[in-house]
């Protein structure tokens, strides 16, 4: 495994949670944990999905948006505010504000697309 992983802007894609991903790191070599940017755009809510058998933490790096964790009503969320998200969670997030909203993803174990389960049909 590389010391450093350079952030490479090309990588990035659209999902069909709604929202432009870029892998930071998830690599067989690291089981324990991985990591992404992910951008939403201005007005646009995420799928509610969960992740089966993986905690995730989001870290806002940019922006405003109201965050969606299971039962819970949502929450307002700014830049350094830390999400924390049990595996099996249904989770959303909104971007309120008026600019792209900007965070991290954290997860343990690393994410696989096989634990993705999208809430609202295929």
């Amino acid at each position: 495994m590389e010391s450093v992983e350079h952030f490479r802007a090309d990588t990035e894609f659209y999902t069909d949670e709604r929202c432009y991903i870029t892998e930071l790191h998830n690599t067989d070599a690291d089981e324990g944990c991985s990591l992404a940017r992910a951008r939403v755009e201005p007005g646009v809510t995420t799928r509610l999905h969960k992740l089966q058998g993986t905690i995730e933490r989001y870290v806002i790096l940019e922006g405003t948006a109201k965050v969606a964790v299971g039962d819970a009503e949502p929450v307002v969320v700014r830049p350094l505010d830390v999400v924390n998200i049990p595996a099996g969670t249904e989770q959303c997030i909104t971007n309120t504000g008026e600019g792209d909203l900007v965070f991290l993803c954290i997860c343990t174990p690393r994410f696989r697309q096989a634990g993705y389960v999208a809430m609202d049909g295929p």
